[in-house]
């Protein structure tokens, strides 16, 4: 059983190891290809959390936020395949973060053919969510049952 868990944690984590792993090596001085396509997407972002919500997002530059996109889906995936409550946590924050700005669903109108794509993807990233949040239930409450469980005295 226990190999069964770390062959599907490998296999689920694996989609974010290699991501991580390509951005990576694509990344060289100016952030790589992710940041022609990741700019614009971002600006649009932040225009419309500064026009809803009222709030100024301070700039960032879009090399920083590729690399943080590196760092959270590499060492997340890699601690989610060896069981860590911590991965799972940091590969939740990726998708909670970066999904809206990836897959924006919500800047074409539904009869375009790129909002079927970005609203399908956006939809596949939230259910990848709500995995990650099962296994952080189900970690913490393992993790509750054994702290409860007090060892009985034996009687002869």
């Amino acid at each position: 059983m226990g190999f069964t868990l770390f062959i599907g944690r490998l296999l689920f984590a694996s989609f974010f190891i290699l991501s991580s792993y390509q951005l990576y090596h694509e990344f060289g001085t100016d952030g790589g290809p992710v940041v022609k396509v990741l700019e614009p997407k971002l600006n649009m972002f932040t225009k419309l959390i500064t026009l809803k919500a009222g709030i100024n997002v301070p700039e960032v530059e879009t090399k920083h936020v590729v690399m943080t996109m590196i760092v959270l889906q590499g060492f997340g995936g890699v601690g989610f395949v060896f069981g860590s409550y911590l991965g799972a946590i940091l590969l939740v924050l990726y998708q909670l973060v970066f999904t809206p700005i990836l897959h924006d669903f919500y800047n074409y109108d539904v009869e375009d053919a790129e909002f079927t794509q970005y609203f399908t993807k956006f939809t596949q990233n939230m259910a990848l969510v709500g995995a990650l949040l099962f296994f952080i239930g189900m970690k913490h409450s393992i993790s509750l049952r054994k702290s409860r469980k007090t060892p009985k005295a034996k009687t002869s």
